[in-house]
């Protein structure tokens, strides 16, 4: 997956429901069709048999992001392959809570993130490091709402918010409303403000 994403006309990146402990068989199931699909991991360190290992596991174990076009989308979650022998769709939109269809204000669309939002996520979420976590902005207050952009080590590049979480200061990387990212204990002198 390159982390910088060349931007397609028509494809945008959505935002999908995966149903309960399927998310292997989701990623299986869009790149079959063709389509260009993420599934952020975190890794966690374990110990084996005294052996200290670092694992790949799920980040947001209900969520896949799929690049595609709206009607590639629409085709995906109405093939008949997705249920067949389940009693549960595999894939399902996530609809964006903050806004309502024009033509029907009852009615949320489907959930898109930009594409600079996302290249940032998967720069951040690429990085095998264990202290990445996710968080809820219940969690987090912002340091006087600081933007930075971090300048240097592994997370340089990454551009978020600046928050102090588990004692630490740490680079918030906001994807949609409610899904943030932490990366592990910055320095400051290893970010810069930008606007």
């Amino acid at each position: 997956m390159s982390v910088e994403n060349v931007p397609n006309g028509n494809k945008q990146w959505f935002v999908l429901r995966v149903s309960y402990g399927r998310i292997d068989k989701a990623k299986i199931f869009v790149e079959a069709k063709g389509m260009e699909c993420y599934v952020p991991l975190r890794y966690k360190e374990v110990r084996k048999q005294g052996k200290k290992r670092i694992i790949p596991i799920p980040l947001l174990p209900s969520f896949i992001f799929v690049y595609a076009t709206a009607e590639q989308v629409e085709t995906l979650l109405h093939d008949n392959k997705v249920v067949a022998n389940e009693s549960r769709s595999l894939l399902s939109y996530y609809f964006d809570h903050t806004i309502h269809l024009q033509d029907n204000p009852n009615r949320n669309p489907p959930l898109i993130i930009r594409d600079e939002a996302m290249n940032n996520f998967i720069r951040l979420t690429s990085i095998k490091n264990p202290h990445i976590i996710p968080v809820t902005s219940n969690n987090i207050q912002f340091k006087f709402g600081d933007n930075v952009v971090v300048t240097e080590g592994e997370f340089k590049g990454v551009h978020g918010k600046v928050a102090r979480i588990a004692g630490q200061q740490r680079v918030i990387v906001e994807l949609f409303d409610g899904c943030l990212v932490a990366t592990a204990y910055v320095p400051k002198e290893a970010m810069e403000k930008y606007k």
